[in-house]
């Protein structure tokens, strides 16, 4: 028995993580929640011909059409805040504004796109990937809440790449 405890030991460790992965899975242990604010996009959107700043890691974008109307002109006005609210990290994060031509400070336009939907704020990573997507509110202080949900993620996002 004494000469076959190393093999019954290697055993013990890799079924023992295993077995109760399986559990876990098959009894749907695993937690349901999300730690960030912004919906996933559902399809790969990638934006043609974009263009990165060196060293900018994000930007963030709002597809504002010329006729959305309302809530893009709320948000058009919120972008500047939301970059000014990221303080030391502004210099990783642009601005873009698609489907206007938009002369103001850091924002970069872009043409319209299509397959984003009219007034929403969405993350983009380096390559022009798109990756998380901000739906505005007709309420003000929800409004702000989603901005300040996006700022948290951003964040993160900032973090996770500077451990990298």
């Amino acid at each position: 028995m004494m000469k076959n405890k190393p093999m019954w030991l290697f055993l013990l460790c890799c079924g023992v993580p295993l077995i109760l992965a399986y559990t876990a899975l098959s009894f749907n242990w695993l937690p349901q929640s999300a730690t960030n604010s912004g919906k996933f996009v559902d399809e790969e959107v990638t934006i043609s011909d974009w263009q990165q700043t060196p060293g900018v890691l994000w930007t963030i974008a709002l597809n504002a059409p010329v006729h959305c109307q309302a809530p893009c002109e709320r948000q058009l006005n919120d972008l500047s805040n939301i970059h000014t609210a990221l303080g030391k990290n502004q210099r990783r994060v642009n601005l873009a504004v698609f489907g206007r031509e938009f002369k103001v400070g850091n924002v970069v336009s872009y043409p319209n796109q299509q397959n984003l939907e009219p007034g929403n704020l969405y993350l983009i990573d380096h390559r022009g990937l798109v990756v998380l997507e901000y739906q505005p509110s007709l309420d003000v202080q929800e409004n702000r809440m989603r901005h300040k949900g996006m700022l948290k993620d951003l964040k993160k996002l900032l973090n996770y790449a500077r451990s990298s």
